[in-house]
């Protein structure tokens, strides 16, 4: 495999032919649109992306701020960006995971890349979220968007956009909060949470009702055209989010908050070759304190209140340069980042770990150089993309810091069979570092050094197989991965005394995914989709026994009816359901999960052009499961049992109302 990248790079870019249309090539990502218009149940982009795309599965963690893995790799293995700018959360425990600092009511389109195949940004191993939101128009729009739901579910959002020839400018703003929601067997989030486990973990009397959260979200743009072909694009997006409850571990989330700011200039049509140049200056910042303030811990005499607080942030610069050389597309740029994480714990008693250091001030620092090349002869078109990353990681005080580099490359290929029939091929290699959590985390708990200081990044090459139709009444695509992972970083729960956790594996995860859609009727249109993976250690770890991968769900697919009784009105019936989990890591605290089916009811009405009303009802039948399983890199509350799972919500019912201009 590692022969094969090079030698097939070399054998595309030796290729001559006249310049044609390129063709498509999807092999190695999936387009989501009209994302705000979907986000109608919560802005909580998780739930969006695991519904909408068969790759995508979710990691339940609270009412919001959910996570996602792609293809059974999430964290640091996957990569999200909001409009070129790369987020990163502050919490350790991932109560702030990247995709929670942006509401799927602000975004427009994502593409999700699956796979090693996006050289243009830093760390995408083996998958990316690459969101773009909203942009201003010239014309004056604006949307007044209202929800409500069960357990007291309220959100209200505006958007209005506007401006002239010279500048655009795009104002956002939404607010959200809700009360807790109930499983299937009605018990709350924290009722839950008292099922079992450590006692002193469980809520106190005072807080057994106190709310879900609340969420608050500001975006704003403006567009200035310097000349008609140079741009100005400034954006600056807030979060804010609040009393944020996540039962199922040893603490909840004081608040989350954030601030994303980015600077861009455009430039197109330099020469006849030279066809664009894009500078853009980034920053993100990320605010989080955890502490355990609402639970039975927080009584004791020793420590009383105890408190984890976090912060990161995020600077880059990237320049970008595309040239048209005769039938070549061509793409070259720069891209360098610095990230600084720091975290330390206090209690309200002094002494003991106060002001222990978790993750002392580490900085992160990466420069890369990256290509992308396209080209078609005929029916047969093809990308290459290459990228060199050298990268730096400094803490503070006395750990020891590492150096890493890396060569990442891949080769799609696409071939039109004929109009209606395409097959595609992806080869690539690509790398990650490991992050300040992995190398230098602190315990409160003895101090003790949880993190491995002298781990290896992780490499994942990987094959992609695939096929598409597109008829008048049928499309179809289908796409096999076999991943191999050298390296890969794992948490080993049997390390002895619980230090340095963190080690390096090597793997294999492999599966097919499968989406769908059949045109029945002018008015009838049946959407499908299904997903498989495995995922196996090439032998198992140090003083254990199981070969399974954790965060590698079963076989899960969804079908839906869709019938549009009426312009842009829709009754929507939906099923999701999934295998029981029978290949899980024990040894690694996940544990069997029984499979589940739920039905999904949903009407959109359009009263009239201007006014949309939406009524539906998820977990019709109030079924009891869980979607997400109890790997131990994430810290749940555990004790004379299972670690505690966190049930999805019962029966959830809503409403959205949609007034444009």
């Amino acid at each position: 495999m590692k022969r094969i990248i090079p030698l097939s790079l070399i054998a595309v870019a030796s290729l001559y032919a006249a310049e044609v249309e390129l063709a498509p090539i999807s092999v190695e990502s999936t387009m989501l649109t009209e994302v705000s218009q979907k986000a109608q149940v919560s802005s909580d982009l998780a739930e969006t992306l695991s519904t909408e795309i068969p790759s995508i599965d979710m990691i339940r963690r609270s009412g919001i701020a959910n996570d996602v893995h792609i293809r059974g790799q999430k964290r640091d293995n996957i990569t999200v960006e909001v409009d070129g700018t790369k987020i990163f959360g502050a919490c350790p425990n991932r109560m702030d995971p990247p995709t929670s600092h942006i509401l799927a009511s602000q975004i427009n389109e994502i593409e999700v890349t699956e796979g090693p195949y996006d050289v243009e940004t830093f760390g995408t191993m083996s998958g990316g979220v690459r969101i773009t939101t909203k942009k201003p128009s010239k014309e004056l729009h604006g949307e007044v968007n209202m929800g409500f739901g069960s357990w007291n579910y309220t959100k209200i959002g505006a958007t209005v956009s506007g401006g002239n020839d010279t500048i655009r400018v795009l104002i956002s703003g939404s607010s959200e909060a809700s009360d807790q929601y109930e499983d299937g067997d009605g018990n709350t989030m924290v009722e839950q949470a008292a099922t079992g486990g450590d006692a002193t973990k469980h809520y106190l009397p005072a807080y057994e009702d106190v709310s879900s959260y609340t969420k608050k979200s500001l975006m704003a743009k403006a567009f200035v055209t310097v000349t008609d072909d140079q741009e100005l694009r400034l954006s600056y997006t807030q979060n804010k989010s609040d009393g944020v409850l996540y039962s199922n571990t040893p603490m909840d989330a004081v608040y989350d908050y954030s601030n994303i700011y980015s600077v861009e200039y455009d430039v197109k049509n330099l020469t006849d070759i030279y066809k664009n140049v894009n500078l853009q200056y980034y920053y993100s910042e990320v605010d989080h304190p955890m502490d355990n303030a609402y639970r039975k811990a927080s009584l004791s005499p020793v420590n009383g209140v105890v408190t984890h607080h976090l912060s990161t942030s995020m600077q880059g610069l990237k320049l970008k340069n595309n040239f048209n050389i005769e039938s070549y597309k061509l793409l070259v740029g720069l891209d360098g980042s610095k990230r600084i994480w720091d975290g330390a714990y206090s209690r309200t008693t002094g002494g003991g770990f106060d002001g222990l250091k978790s993750i002392n001030n580490v900085s992160t620092r990466n420069t890369a150089i990256f290509t992308k090349l396209e080209k078609s002869y005929g029916d047969l078109s093809f990308t290459m993309g290459a990228r060199y990353d050298s990268t730096d990681i400094d803490p503070s005080g006395t750990q020891e810091s590492n150096s890493y580099s890396a060569l990442n490359a891949n080769l799609l290929t696409s071939y039109n069979l004929d109009k209606e029939n395409k097959i595609f091929l992806g080869f690539g290699q690509a790398s990650r570092v490991p992050d300040p959590r992995e190398l230098y985390y602190k315990n409160k708990a003895g101090a003790k050094e949880v993190g491995t200081p002298d781990l290896d990044q992780t490499t994942n090459q990987e094959i992609d197989l695939g096929y598409e139709a597109s008829y008048d009444m049928f499309s179809m695509k289908v796409k096999g991965f076999y991943s191999m992972l050298t390296d890969y970083i794992y948490f080993n729960t049997s390390a002895v005394g619980g230090v340095h956790q963190f080690t390096n594996i090597d793997a294999t995860i492999y599966g097919a995914e499968l989406t769908a859609s059949v045109y029945a009727t002018d008015d009838i249109t049946i959407d499908m989709g299904v997903s498989y993976k495995r995922g196996e250690k090439d032998k198992a770890l140090d003083l254990q026994d199981d070969k399974d991968l954790a965060d590698i769900t079963p076989l899960r697919g969804n079908l839906a009816v869709n019938y549009e009784y009426m312009n842009n009105s829709i009754v929507t019936a939906e099923v999701q359901a999934s295998d029981k989990w029978s290949d899980f890591d024990e040894d690694n605290g996940e544990q069997e999960l029984d499979a589940w089916t739920v039905v999904n009811l949903k009407v959109k009405h359009a009263i009239n052009k201007n006014f949309d009303f939406t009524l539906g009802v998820n977990n019709l039948f109030d079924e009891t499961y869980a979607v997400s399983n109890t790997y131990a890199d994430l810290n749940l509350v555990a004790g004379g049992g299972d670690v505690l799972l966190l049930n999805e919500p019962g029966r959830y019912v809503y409403t959205n109302l949609a007034f444009k201009f």
